[in-house]
């Protein structure tokens, strides 16, 4: 018999507002969420959906206007920007739409700003070639394609060794192909490394490489399922 381990992270009836002006615009409605260990959710929903938000959240860049936030038994929702900060660097890896490279740095360099301040970081070379650019380490983004750089940059994000990697639209610049490529690096993440993985995207035919999908429609969660038997990234079309 399997006995369930508690969830990474606990949701509870979180919401956000932001005010414009005149204007209050609620983000987020009562979101209740478990986000498991190892786990790969995919989040679908258009733009002002709320799915950023949620991310955001879950990563601690931003807190919820009410509601609940833990992560294993650290309640994240009034944490200050110290902890918040700590939370990041330690547990968090973020890999967005845009590479965020440094131009003046190679592949490698890139990759040992985060390794520098890492508690238990892999070598640059070792994340590099865990994302298949063990022959690009000294090459500067200017001389790399775009699904290598965004390769990079997932090196940087799992070279501290995070426990959860956010992905926030990584293949939205992206062809066909070098996006097909970027998530069989993510999957690998996955399935190698253990981490737990939550991507977000317009992108529906993403969706079927995960164990579990969540579909946002103003700031809800209106859908909510598994997958029975997953996609590999090579068998996705969109």
């Amino acid at each position: 018999m399997t006995v369930r381990q508690p969830p990474l992270f606990q949701v509870r009836e979180v919401t956000k507002k932001y005010r414009m002006g005149e204007v209050e615009v609620q983000a987020l409605r009562s979101i209740d969420l478990d986000l498991d260990e190892k786990e790969f959710m995919v989040i679908l929903g258009s733009s002002g959906s709320g799915k950023s938000t949620l991310l955001n959240i879950l990563g601690g860049l931003d807190v919820p206007s009410s509601g609940s936030v833990y992560f294993r038994d650290r309640n994240l929702t009034n944490a200050n920007e110290k902890v918040l900060t700590r939370f990041r660097r330690d547990c968090i890896g973020f890999v967005f739409q845009f590479y965020n490279l440094i131009p003046s740095l190679t592949a490698r360099e890139n990759v040992s700003l985060v390794t520098e301040i890492a508690a238990h970081p892999m070598r640059p070379r070792e994340a590099l070639e865990l994302v298949d650019l063990g022959d690009r380490l000294d090459h500067f983004p200017s001389q790399l394609s775009g699904g290598e750089q965004q390769r990079v940059a997932i090196a940087r994000a799992i070279a501290k060794r995070p426990q959860v990697l956010l992905c926030d639209e990584p293949t939205g610049a992206l062809d066909f192909q070098t996006g097909k490529r970027i998530l069989e690096v993510i999957e690998r993440v996955n399935r190698e490394l253990g981490t737990t993985i939550a991507i977000i995207t317009h992108n529906v035919g993403i969706a079927a490489m995960a164990d579990r999908v969540l579909t946002m429609r103003s700031g809800e969660i209106i859908q909510e399922h598994r997958n029975q038997t997953k996609l590999s990234p090579a068998e996705l079309e969109w």
